[in-house]
């Protein structure tokens, strides 16, 4: 018999996302080659990169592409190997992790790297947006209003020393000047008239900073795009916002300051300026957009013990 094959990988790191990274990518390699991997390493120097890597592996008979990195950084590897069939690999190092979360892959970096030795790829559903610049995905959320303003206010330095802490600072500074405004959501065809402070085209049930679970069943590979409208205006009206949207699964409706929303696209309009669009955490454009769903678009590295919703 001969050698058994090894399997090549690809490591995409993103030296900005993490205060330890060369570290890390270091004890990443150990690992995977103690594993019997083959592994390439390139790190980013500009937004760009990761999603230009990925892209340049699809012709490089690669078995697995592996994102060190953050949310955004995950994304833009995603986005290069979408429908390629090449499985991603995660090991978390930014700051919020939040696919990985959804996803019950280990948080350390050790431990998410040893995971991938014995996971096995299963697809999940992206979010696509159509922009003049090309298609954006997203496999979390994408949301307008206070968490998009918020992203786009948070610097940095200040998420790379503090991770979630840094928005969480930020959120305590600025939800005083919360305000909600009128936005159209047209979903499927079928328009919807809504007041909204923050507004979020869900693909994962939990948001940052960790402990936030929504909907149950409302998972990456379940088939729909979730929409949720927070309506309210000032400090006080936010914080019964959050609490109605942590302890009520159903749709508020007019009364109530939470609104909820199914489909497979899903368009957003605010009736006053343009507001800043999160895709994952990473500001890319405003108001209006439309986001389509892509049904088990992206094969992922999971443990066997994740079921998902689809079970398969």
């Amino acid at each position: 018999m001969g050698a058994p094959l090894l399997t090549r990988a690809l490591l995409i790191t993103n030296p900005a996302a993490a205060r330890t990274h060369a570290k890390a990518v270091g004890a990443i390699q150990d690992v995977l080659v103690s594993g019997g991997w083959s592994v390439e390493v390139r790190a980013t120097a500009g937004p760009s990169d990761a999603r230009r890597f990925a892209q340049e592996a699809r012709g490089q008979d690669l078995d697995v592409v592996v994102c060190h990195g953050g949310d955004g950084t995950a994304m833009q590897v995603a986005a290069g190997i979408v429908g390629s069939g090449i499985p991603l690999g995660i090991v978390p190092g930014g700051t919020g992790n939040v696919l990985a979360g959804n996803l019950h892959l280990p948080r350390g970096v050790t431990r998410a790297a040893r995971a991938l030795l014995t996971a096995r790829p299963r697809h999940i559903d992206l979010g696509v947006i159509e922009r003049a610049d090309g298609p954006h995905y997203f496999a979390v959320a994408a949301g307008t209003g206070f968490d998009a303003q918020l992203m786009a206010d948070t610097g940095l330095a200040a998420k790379r020393r503090w991770k979630v802490g840094a928005y969480l600072g930020r959120a305590l500074v600025t939800l005083s000047q919360v305000k909600s405004a009128a936005h159209r959501v047209t979903i499927d065809g079928v328009g919807h008239d809504v007041r909204a402070a923050m507004l979020l085209v869900l693909n994962c049930g939990q948001l940052p900073p960790g402990f936030i679970r929504l909907r149950k069943g409302l998972e990456p590979d379940d088939g729909w795009l979730d929409v949720v409208a927070l309506r309210a205006d000032g400090m006080l009206e936010s914080a019964a916002a959050v609490l109605e949207l942590l302890w009520r699964s159903d749709n508020g409706g007019e009364r109530g300051r939470v609104w909820w929303a199914r489909g497979r696209t899903v368009r957003v309009e605010v009736a006053d300026a343009p507001r800043p669009v999160q895709l994952d955490g990473e500001v890319t454009g405003t108001t209006p957009f439309e986001a389509r769903l892509l049904p088990g678009a992206l094969a992922v590295l999971v443990d066997r013990a994740w079921k998902g919703s689809r079970h398969g």
